[in-house]
């Protein structure tokens, strides 16, 4: 993620601090059990590792992230979290 630069390169680095957060306060709290945090884990980490294999890899790695922090948070808080 180091080769963005400008917002896309601040948001992949939100994606990524809210990935790590929400997976700690997922078994935390107990709402995300340890083969499922494996899971999102895995699911992370091989797309980060495939990420020189795929056209566009580098691209497409911080919205897929953003997808699993999704997938999180419907997972955590039983639904969308409400913002004001």
């Amino acid at each position: 993620m180091r080769e963005m630069i400008g917002s896309p390169g601040i948001a992949a680095w939100i994606a990524q601090a809210a990935f790590l957060t929400l997976i700690i306060w997922g078994w935390a709290s107990g709402e995300v059990g340890w083969k499922g945090g494996v899971a999102f884990l895995l699911l992370a980490g091989v797309a980060f590792i495939s990420r020189p294999y795929v056209p566009y890899g580098v691209g497409l790695f911080p919205p897929y992230l953003a997808v699993l922090d999704i997938a999180l948070v419907f997972k955590i808080f039983k639904g969308d979290v409400r913002i004001g």
